[in-house]
């Protein structure tokens, strides 16, 4: 019956067109947009990139404006918003939070935090880096100043250079 109905439709000069219901999109492979953590720009992922990419995956990279919480998830929004189908958000550090408000996108098919934070609702990165638990690693972020976050340079032990010329990253104390 579906056969002569699509003769049919094509004898009256309809076309015919794939459509894709939830199963198919359930099937392919999600776009995975990474999002960077604070103090940092997109060319980190530089690395998960061409691994993701050789492996067959369409990759996207967020570049958050880094100005404001609000500002950044409009930045992966717009990324989230220019995938045709599914999308995999992938947040490093302060990306997770940023993938934790966006996150809530029908687009979203999950969230992966990579020693990201995962705030709950009401709760901020300021918050959850407050009062850490005892022994857990605290990052060297001083107090906010009119709105932005410092990063500590006394505390900072290391400071990640890229290599550009080589195509890797050299750690220097």
């Amino acid at each position: 019956m579906k056969q002569q109905a699509l003769m049919a439709a094509l004898a009256l000069g309809a076309t015919a067109v794939p459509v894709q219901g939830p199963a198919q999109q359930a099937m392919q492979r999600p776009t995975i947009v990474l999002v960077h953590g604070g103090f940092v720009d997109g060319s980190g992922w530089q690395g998960v990139y061409k691994i993701l990419r050789k492996d067959g995956y369409t990759v996207r990279i967020v570049q958050n404006p880094t100005i404001s919480l609000a500002g950044d998830v409009a930045a992966t929004r717009l990324i989230v918003d220019a995938q045709e189908g599914r999308v995999l958000l992938v947040g490093h550090s302060y990306g997770g939070a940023v993938i934790t408000e966006a996150g809530n996108d029908p687009k979203v098919a999950g969230l992966v935090y990579i020693t990201a934070f995962a705030p709950d609702k009401g709760e901020s990165v300021n918050s959850l880096i407050k009062d850490p638990p005892p022994g857990a690693p605290v990052p060297p972020i001083l107090p906010p100043q009119d709105g932005y976050l410092f990063l500590d340079p006394r505390q900072i032990r290391c400071i990640v250079r890229r290599g550009r010329e080589r195509g890797d990253g050299r750690i220097h104390g």
